[in-house]
């Protein structure tokens, strides 16, 4: 598979071939979606935490005698019923945590990659062309790469130039190639990657060749 390369000019200067196995596959939304959601449960806390009746501060003696006031049978001042008792069936600390097999990680990456090709959501650049941090420079060259809304800028390492640039345009985020996740590429229509994040990319994600010559059983 091929891909068009740009320039920051929003025009096509280069053709890259790219990987079938990356950028080519039958996207699975089922891992997609599961993927997601272990990584929003993972990104959980689960420190909410509330008093039972035996942990709220206040005496356990009965308030008053049984019979004969007129008032209702109580017990203990800490009674969910009273103002300041415990809390029934409240939060308590938790894990949230999700495991996931590390195959069905990198199908979610792969599925996530291979839908934004077909969607014409994805684009290579050769470079975001800003050689000092200049925010009305980015901008310029997101209209002129078609972006009108959210944007995902990905560059094979970290780019203080890209990265200071684009901090203040609402709905862009930078990102390099090695903590791309399913949350932020879901959460981007555009995905603008340089051409040595797309190497990169392949390299994590793609299918590991089996090594020739390997040891017979």
């Amino acid at each position: 598979m091929k891909l068009t390369v740009y320039n920051s000019t929003g025009k096509e200067i280069d053709k890259i071939e790219v990987r079938d196995d990356v950028f080519g596959i039958q996207p699975n939304e089922t891992v997609v979606h599961q993927a997601l959601l272990r990584q929003l449960a993972n990104a959980r806390q689960g420190t909410a935490d509330t008093k039972t009746r035996r942990e709220v501060s206040g005496s356990s003696r009965k308030m008053y005698r049984q019979k004969h006031t007129g008032m209702a049978r109580a017990g203990t001042r800490r009674s969910p019923l009273r103002r300041g008792g415990g809390i029934i069936f409240g939060p308590h600390p938790r894990g949230y945590r999700q495991a996931m097999p590390k195959k069905m990680r990198r199908l979610a990456l792969r599925s996530i990659f291979s839908a934004k090709v077909s969607e014409g959501t994805l684009k290579v650049i050769d470079s975001f062309g800003v050689e000092e941090p200049k925010t009305d420079r980015m901008k310029e060259a997101l209209k002129a790469l078609g972006v009108t809304s959210s944007a995902l800028l990905v560059t094979a390492e970290v780019s203080e130039n890209v990265v200071k640039s684009a901090r203040n345009i609402k709905k862009v985020k930078t990102s390099t190639a090695d903590t791309l996740n399913v949350a932020d590429l879901l959460s981007h229509n555009m995905l603008l990657m340089t051409v040595d994040a797309v190497r990169q990319v392949e390299s994590l994600w793609g299918k590991k060749e089996a090594v020739a010559g390997a040891r017979s059983s």
